[in-house]
């Protein structure tokens, strides 16, 4: 009976030691693993930085009055970048690039909708190396992002981190959104803006634009399909062409009763306060204090949505809207016109115009603090 207990302790410890050694095993094997993947981690991160890197450029004003950043696009010396870090020096710009080489840049093109802006420097005889645009529309919600830029002047900074959402939508400095947005956790600081968000390929799939002040790890880039199409418009055209309608409007709330009437599908419209008097809407027919409810059968509840329609045409191209308008004892009137738009760049609603100011309710906050805006 000893012997048999005494062999049974045996076996016991041999047990115990056997899967004291195993969880050992287990323990290195997942060390290991957890090393390994650092290891792929930061050998994408460095592979990235050494592709891109030297694309990366840092953009000042001659007269001290900013800074930003930019990456070349194209090796023959075009650089695109944040058209806010250009501000209002449409002369006077210098880029450094990673060598420490400092050359004077001419502006070739800005769309402040998109806040896009597009530089030039000279090629200095040589093919200087070019980020390659990617594809933001193939992101996903937690894949890998690097952002590279300036960020507070320091040159060449590299910050990790993933995609924390997509489709956002974010106001540019003109008052239009911008959408499509690409939100981020990496580090973004002042000075970052115009640096491109690359993937684990090293292609920019995002340009940094903006962070909420006093937040962590939120920060935001426009897509690349969106610079892609912009800068392709600059290149050929100088500047974005977009569909213009010339009117001067806000949000105006839409009682139910009227929504069920009328099948509208927002609980807002557009109300027209005033016309560009030689534009598309005006020679349409349309009449200050129309409600725009539709644009080509999209709903509008804002000038926004409007301006997301409108975006998306080609100057000369017809625009069939449907307003609701006071036919007096009859009450409103349901009309369908068709605008021909026109190029946005070429026309401006004129500065002698009459400035109505409606007061909006509280519950609607007006874009960019202004009561109306101009599309």
């Amino acid at each position: 009976m000893r012997s048999f207990l005494g062999s049974g302790k045996a076996l016991a410890r041999r047990g115990c030691w056997r899967t004291s050694a195993a969880s050992c095993l287990q323990i290195r094997c997942q060390s290991t693993a957890e090393a390994s993947a650092m290891d792929a981690y930061s050998r994408i991160v460095t592979s990235v930085v050494d592709t891109v890197g030297p694309s990366v450029v840092a953009i000042k004003h001659r007269d001290g009055a900013g800074q930003g950043s930019g990456f070349i696009f194209s090796s023959d010396g075009y650089i695109v970048t944040n058209d806010h870090v250009l501000g209002h020096a449409e002369r006077g710009i210098s880029v450094s690039l990673t060598d420490d080489t400092v050359l004077n840049a001419e502006i070739v093109g800005r769309d402040p909708p998109t806040d896009v802006g597009v530089l030039r420097i000279p090629s200095l005889g040589r093919a200087l190396p070019a980020v390659q645009l990617g594809d933001s529309g193939s992101l996903r919600v937690g894949q890998l992002v690097v952002a590279i830029g300036n960020p507070l002047g320091y040159a060449n900074s590299v910050s990790a981190g993933v995609v924390s959402a997509l489709g956002r939508s974010l106001r540019s400095q003109s008052g239009r959104l911008v959408d499509n947005i690409v939100q981020t956790d990496s580090a973004i600081n002042p000075g970052n803006s115009g640096g491109p968000l690359v993937d684990s390929s090293g292609q920019a799939v995002g340009m940094n634009t903006a962070i909420i002040a006093g937040s962590q790890g939120l920060a935001f880039a426009v897509p690349s399909n969106t610079i892609a199409f912009v800068v392709s418009q600059i290149m050929q055209f100088g500047h974005v062409k977009r569909g213009y309608v010339g009117v001067y409007g806000g949000v105006r709330p839409v009682h139910r009763s009227m929504q069920q009437r009328y099948g509208l599908k927002m609980p807002t419209a557009v109300q027209v306060a005033g016309l560009d008097p030689q534009g598309p809407a005006c020679r349409a027919n349309i009449l200050p204090g129309d409600l725009l409810v539709a644009a080509n059968d999209q709903p509008v509840g804002s000038m926004d949505d409007l301006y997301r329609v409108v975006s998306s045409l080609k100057p000369n191209t017809p625009l069939r809207v449907r307003v609701l308008r006071d036919a007096g004892s009859e009450g409103m009137k349901s009309l369908e016109l068709m605008v021909q738009l026109e190029d946005d760049s070429k026309r401006q609603i004129s500065g002698g115009m009459r400035q109505m100011r409606l007061p909006i309710p509280e519950h609607l906050r007006p874009a960019a603090q202004r009561d109306f805006q101009v599309w």
